[in-house]
């Protein structure tokens, strides 16, 4: 009912308003543009435009609230810095939106007449015919009254009257949700395409965008993180195992058991910098990830963490590898913070698909203040969710517990 009440308002109350601007935007563009060629017309013209832009604003408003969408409004183009006041004056002419918003002023009203015609009878009939049989004791006494169903040939009793207007206002009523709806939609569609469309399409760039920069950004942070990795990791201990080998060498001849002491030692180091080596390759691109797929390899994870970990998987289906590594990255980061920072006795891992959605669910008993500003490693899992259009949302107050959130689209 909230929806019919909704899209009745729109369809009934944006008629006349429709009116009143086709007459208003039809009357300011003739005038100016039959007067352009001596310039009057050109304020005149500036002037239509933005009536168009405000009747527009208004058109907006409503759709969002047909179409169960947040509000857009378009950027529309600003004068330049230090512009005069006759450029100014001028500015919506050189606007694009401008003209789509007097286009859909002008193409709205039979649209709007064919919504409000619709909504007007498929209120009028239920009403009528279901009231029938009280107000049809007084309109059957009228002299020379003649009803439809004695037209029809089905007679004239009150019964059969009744029964009939009845029947069709039960009928009428019955479809008035899904032809509301429709007449509201013939409107709001046009709406749409012209008033709204444009600013959707640059809505949807600039999160194109910000995702490629938080792509960017992200590869920028792995990189540092890995080079500073090995440098303060296998880098070194290739560094101790060259001087190790160097002092072997030198001991070969005065000390043969020192020498082969500093071997065994030697070995011992290379064999730790091997395990070093392909804990970062684990953590550049997992084997595990990519030959069994994620449920195998978050449960590789819930192994090496030093926190318990409950995990749940629900879906073991294969999905894109850019969504399997974010998925994997911002489990393992999380795992990693859990460890070091959260003091948890205990973690839980929740891996689901609703919808097109791949959902990652981790939460913790730990102290909490975990967030995702800037200098944190949070907002680096922040950014990799982005490049592939996901969002990470973290609710973790001060004293706990912890959850993140990080949601993938996977269709």
């Amino acid at each position: 009912m909230r929806r019919v009440l909704l899209d009745s308002r729109y369809t009934l109350v944006g008629f006349p308003t429709t009116i009143i601007g086709f007459v208003l935007m039809i009357a300011g563009f003739a005038a100016g543009v039959g007067t352009a060629v001596v310039w009057i017309g050109v304020p005149l013209l500036a002037g239509t435009l933005m009536v168009a832009r405000g009747f527009a604003d208004a058109e907006r408003g409503w759709l969002s609230r047909v179409l169960d969408r947040p509000p857009v409004r378009p950027r529309y183009k600003q004068p330049p810095p230090g512009a005069g006041r006759f450029r100014r004056l001028v500015n919506p002419l050189t606007s694009g939106q401008s003209w789509l918003d007097l286009l859909h002023g002008l193409l709205n009203l039979p649209f709007a007449i064919i919504s409000f015609v619709l909504t007007v009878v498929f209120w009028t009939l239920p009403l009528a015919g279901l009231t029938w049989p009280v107000y049809g004791l007084f309109t059957m006494r009228i002299p020379g009254s003649v009803e439809l169903p004695e037209l029809l040939g089905l007679g004239d009793s009150y019964l059969v009257n009744s029964t009939f207007y009845f029947g069709i206002g039960l009928i009428f009523l019955l479809l008035m949700p899904l032809t509301i709806r429709a007449s509201a939609l013939i409107r709001a569609v046009l709406g749409r395409g012209l008033l709204t469309g444009v600013a959707e399409l640059q809505e949807r760039i600039d999160d194109l965008a910000q995702g490629r920069a938080a792509a960017v950004s992200a590869e920028a942070n792995a990189l540092r993180k890995l080079e500073r990795d090995i440098h303060d990791g296998p880098q070194q201990r290739l560094v101790s195992l060259a001087m190790e080998l160097s002092r072997a060498q030198r001991q070969m001849a005065k000390d043969p058991d020192g020498a082969q002491a500093t071997l065994t030692s030697a070995i011992s180091a290379t064999r730790e910098t091997l395990d070093e080596l392909r804990a970062l390759s684990r953590g550049i691109a997992p084997p595990i990830l990519s030959d069994r797929g994620l449920a195998p390899a978050l449960a590789a994870l819930a192994g090496r963490c030093t926190v318990p970990v409950d995990l749940d998987v629900q879906t073991v289906e294969r999905y894109q590898a850019a969504v399997e590594n974010a998925i994997y990255f911002v489990c393992a980061e999380t795992l990693t913070n859990v460890a070091k920072h959260s003091r948890a006795t205990v973690c839980t891992i929740q891996l689901t698909r609703i919808g097109d959605v791949l959902m990652l669910t981790i939460g913790d008993d730990g102290v909490g203040g975990a967030h995702v500003a800037k200098g944190h490693g949070l907002a680096g899992l922040a950014d990799r969710l982005r490049a592939v259009d996901g969002e990470l949302t973290v609710r973790s107050p001060d004293g706990g517990p912890t959850l993140i959130v990080a949601e993938v689209p996977c269709g």
